[in-house]
């Protein structure tokens, strides 16, 4: 039975993909950073741990308690916790984001590299980053987030070249729109961390503010997500990325076949 961590399991893609992989029989160390979503996940039947990925402490104490389950051993990691931060980039604090980063960058990264001395350890292993269509092409309002996914890129690029001497293999999901409360967290941040009414930007803020999940086109449910998961785990030459949903599929292939100016003028419109 192969054991696998998920972090960021208190709602959406993290929560069904455990759900999914669990049914399926695998052995599911289900996260996340609140108390009260950790007894939840517990009540589904999952072994749960408190892990907030910008507190390096509780990555710590939950891979020593994973390992003494499972016999030191740990075989893949989805690094799925993150948030969006929305907001024009003269609008961004460098406190907001350097909020953004410590979650979606930094605590992937401390995530990564405590998994890695496991792995390293045992011989072989999959990491799985969950970036985004974002950290492919870049979309106004949205520059923190942006940010943090091309970092996200960056960072499993290289290591990826790293590890081509090892049996550990890293690879990206590049998600388009997936139903899960990310939208409604961003909104929650979009409120607390910029000033709307004082933006030039004000009316694009509003129209976001009251735009529902049914105004973004390609939109998936996280189940289909949980499904890249699974054939990730079950496929022996893992692919450097996987594209999830349409929107992924075509922006992405844009960025490769256009010039930067055209693609400009298409990425303004969206």
């Amino acid at each position: 039975m192969l054991n696998i961590l998920i972090t960021g399991c208190s709602s959406g893609i993290g929560e069904q993909t455990a759900i999914y992989l669990k049914d399926k029989g695998y052995n599911i160390f289900a996260t996340a950073r609140d108390e009260k979503d950790v007894k939840r996940l517990e009540e589904l039947g999952f072994v749960s741990y408190l892990l907030d990925v910008t507190k390096k402490e509780t990555i710590t104490n939950t891979l020593n308690d994973i390992l003494k389950q499972t016999d030191n051993k740990l075989d893949i990691v989805f690094n799925n916790a993150g948030f969006g931060q929305p907001g024009a980039v003269e609008d961004i604090s460098t406190d907001t984001l350097k909020e953004q980063f410590e979650t979606n960058v930094f605590g992937l990264h401390e995530v990564t590299i405590q998994v890695l001395d496991i792995m390293k350890k045992q011989g072989y292993g999959k990491i799985i980053q969950h970036s985004s269509v974002l950290g492919l092409v870049s979309l106004k309002l949205r520059g923190a987030y942006n940010a943090s996914k091309y970092a996200i890129e960056g960072l499993t690029d290289t290591l990826r070249l790293e590890l081509k001497a090892t049996d550990i293999d890293v690879t990206l999901l590049n998600t388009g729109p997936v139903l899960s409360d990310f939208r409604k967290n961003a909104k929650d941040k979009l409120i607390k961390n910029i000033d709307i009414d004082n933006s030039r930007f004000k009316d694009s803020y509003t129209r976001s503010l009251n735009s529902s999940k049914s105004d973004v086109p390609f939109t998936l449910p996280a189940i289909e997500v949980a499904k890249i998961v699974e054939k990730i785990i079950l496929t022996k030459n893992v692919k450097p990325r996987y594209y999830i949903t349409k929107a992924t599929y075509l922006l992405g292939f844009s960025k490769r076949l256009l010039s930067t100016r055209l693609l400009d003028k298409i990425l303004i419109k969206i």
